[in-house]
């Protein structure tokens, strides 16, 4: 076999192959012509050149040779060509069988111009790893999608159910009310004759019966409350209107007038409430539903001075979604009232009946029930609630539910920027001026260094003030700030101050007469002013809103963050119109540590924000406080109320007074208590 083959291989030159596929005219140089002669370990240039072209050449003739392997363009088939390579690479004749030498290594320089690399198995193009590209708008598709999914389709929920039946209904109700009130009063003072009293308590009856249809949706509640193991007002609602009925019927046979308007009057409120609980809940989610951000407010304990803080970041929307519609701590409060009173009402009536007769006793269960609980405690937490939201929805924030008001409650403080203070665009820069003879460019570059070092809101400005005249950048040596508004340190050896009129004066540097630019800042070299930079703080309204709640509410602390030099007390207090008394100065490396602190990533948000600025997260903390103390207020007033009535019925009930249970008497009572209740609810007017 070995024979076979090195017999043919004086045949592989390059002329003949050349000849055979139609290349014979080309010359070439006559050491290729003699036979190739294999040597021991190595292949010769020359030879390897005669390989490489020889192996293209056949194999291309061998492919076009195939049709039922053929290829396009310039592919060429691997298989052939190592076959031909072992070929080409067979032992001469005559040698005696070895182990087969690995074969040398193929250099670019050994094969010239001519290398062509060794065949391997492809593999898949490589692609160098990608930075991940940063995408500010990424967040705001996310927040898009869980937006509609939320609170859009929340929002037309509502928007399809409405409150127009419920308004109708509520202004019915309210003139069934007064209607019932007016013929109880006109026939107390006389004005109707003793033959009308049927009609009087017939129409009492039918009031009753209208007003519960009215309210059918509080009553329908009331029952569903109950076999969530809950009883709250509406519970009571319904077993008043029990109660009431019984007494009605008993009224038609004794010729007595029951207590309908009262009930009328609570009816009335019930509905109001659940109006206002719609309202506020639509008001929630067309909030969030245009946002395009969301921000939230964390508490965070120990911020400053053992004060517990209030720092904003990013929010998420299911932590309102989880928490909103959570029953606060005065609904609790109330539902556990109700039932104390519903018991003891019952009490009371099983009394009356056992000394006083069964009718007396339904008569004193009626009544005492309606007693127990005024008619705008059924307002006490919703009627605020709904203020508050129409405040916030115009600012673009929302509150988390109870656990969101109840985590602003106590003593906080409230870290306060300066992007909070001027946001972009409210700091221009009226002109500059210089004195003395040092060139302008170098007091832009000096002034620009130091407030640069200083990390100064101003520093973008005084930014694009040198480089418009290209100018030169400088480091400070020396660095300090002082604490009536300025700061100072050393540039290129020279001692420079950076600061407002009042601190150049007291540093001793002379200001020419008739200089009264509060809001500039002056610059000194060497203890002489050597320019003057006028700047227009506009004032933005939501920083100006923002600082007036915060600075107006007694256990809120605003703690300034920013180190910028010219911020100080009186300038604060005179911009913003508000006592700084109650507001935070720290030095600057307490400033510096608190700006960077961030709310912890487990926290929940306490509320959402959905516009920038200080007067989202300033009225959504104040607006917090308010409601507790509205519903805290709210919920006392009606229950010293419910007390009172149920005092006096315990007594009527022992001395058998049934001639001073009289429906007037007990809407007077009503009346009464709801005044006290009604202004309590306004207290979130004050945000």
């Amino acid at each position: 076999m070995d024979e076979d083959k090195n017999q043919e291989l004086p045949e592989l030159d390059l002329e003949a192959i050349l000849k055979e596929f139609g290349g014979g005219d080309t010359e070439e140089p006559a050491q290729t012509e003699a036979p190739v002669e294999p040597e021991e370990t190595t292949v010769t240039q020359e030879t390897a050149r005669i390989e490489t072209e020889t192996v293209a050449e056949v194999t291309e003739a061998q492919a076009e040779s195939k049709p039922e392997a053929s290829v396009t363009g310039d592919t060429v088939r691997l298989e052939h060509v190592e076959d031909l390579r072992e070929e080409v690479k067979e032992e001469p004749k005559g040698d005696p069988p070895a182990e087969p030498e690995k074969a040398p290594e193929k250099t670019e320089e050994a094969f010239s111009g001519n290398w062509e690399p060794e065949y391997e198995e492809p593999m898949g193009e490589y692609i160098p790893p990608q930075p991940i590209p940063f995408r500010p708008r990424v967040r705001l598709a996310d927040l898009k999608r869980k937006i509609i999914a939320g609170p859009e389709k929340r929002y037309y929920t509502l928007s399809e159910q409405g409150v127009g039946k419920s308004q109708i209904a509520l202004l019915l109700s309210l003139l069934t009310t007064l209607l019932s009130a007016g013929l109880t009063a006109a026939y107390a003072f006389g004005a109707l004759s003793e033959s009308r009293l049927k009609l009087v308590v017939f129409v009492q009856f039918f009031a009753v019966l209208f007003s519960a249809l009215l309210g059918n949706r509080q009553l329908i509640q009331g029952v569903t409350d109950v076999f969530h193991k809950r009883f709250s007002l509406n519970t009571m609602l319904f077993l008043t209107f029990v109660a009431c009925c019984v007494d009605g019927v008993l009224g038609l046979q004794e010729e007595r007038i029951p207590c309908c308007a009262a009930f009328s009057l609570e009816m009335t409120m019930a509905i109001l409430a659940g109006i206002e609980r719609h309202t506020t809940e639509m008001g929630q989610m067309d909030t969030l539903r245009k946002a395009n951000l969301l921000d939230g407010l964390f508490r965070s304990e120990d911020f400053y001075e053992g004060r517990g803080g209030v720092l904003r970041g990013e929010g998420n929307l299911e932590d309102f979604l989880d928490n909103y519609q959570a029953l606060s701590k005065p609904e609790k409060t109330s539902d556990r009232y109700a039932l104390i009173a519903f018991l003891a009402s019952v009490a009371l009536g099983a009394v009356g009946g056992v000394f006083h007769g069964v009718t007396f006793g339904v008569q004193v269960l009626s009544v005492s029930l309606l007693a127990a609980v005024p008619a705008s405690f059924f307002v006490a937490y919703s009627r605020p609630a709904a203020i508050l939201e129409r405040k916030l929805h115009r600012v673009g924030a929302v509150i988390c539910g109870w656990k969101g008001v109840e985590g602003f409650c106590g003593k906080v403080s409230v870290p306060v920027s300066y992007t909070d203070l001027f946001p972009a665009g409210s700091v221009l820069m009226n002109g500059v001026k210089f004195y003395g003879k040092r060139d302008p460019q170098e007091i832009i570059a000096y002034a620009s260094a130091l407030i640069r070092a200083s990390e100064s809101g101003l520093s973008p400005i005084f930014d694009r003030v040198l480089e418009s005249r290209n100018g030169c950048y400088y480091d400070v040596d020396a660095y300090r700030t002082y604490d009536n508004g300025g700061i100072g340190g050393e540039i290129n050896g020279e001692p420079v101050l950076v600061g407002v009129l009042p601190f150049m004066k007291e540093m001793g540097v002379e200001v020419p007469e008739g200089i009264r630019v509060n809001q500039g800042v002056y610059v000194a070299v060497d203890g002489e002013l050597c320019g003057l930079f006028a700047l227009n703080f506009a004032k933005d309204l939501t920083a100006v809103g923002g600082m007036a709640a915060l600075c107006a509410s007694g256990k809120l602390q605003p703690v300034l963050t920013s180190t910028d030099f010219f911020l100080t007390e009186t300038f604060v207090a005179e911009k913003f119109n508000v006592n700084t008394r109650r507001m935070a100065f720290p030095e600057e490396n307490v400033r510096r540590a608190l700006a960077v602190r961030k709310p912890e990533s487990e926290a929940p948000a306490l509320a959402l924000m959905t516009k920038a600025g200080l007067a989202s997260g300033a009225c959504a903390i104040t607006g917090a406080r308010a409601l507790r103390s509205a519903a805290k207020a709210g919920n006392l007033i009606h229950m010293i109320g419910g007390g009172v009535g149920l005092a006096l019925m315990a007594a009527l009930t022992v001395l058998g007074r049934g001639d001073l249970l009289t429906p007037n008497h007990l809407f007077l009572f009503q009346l009464v208590w709801m005044i006290p209740g009604l202004i309590a609810s306004e207290w979130t007017r004050t945000v």
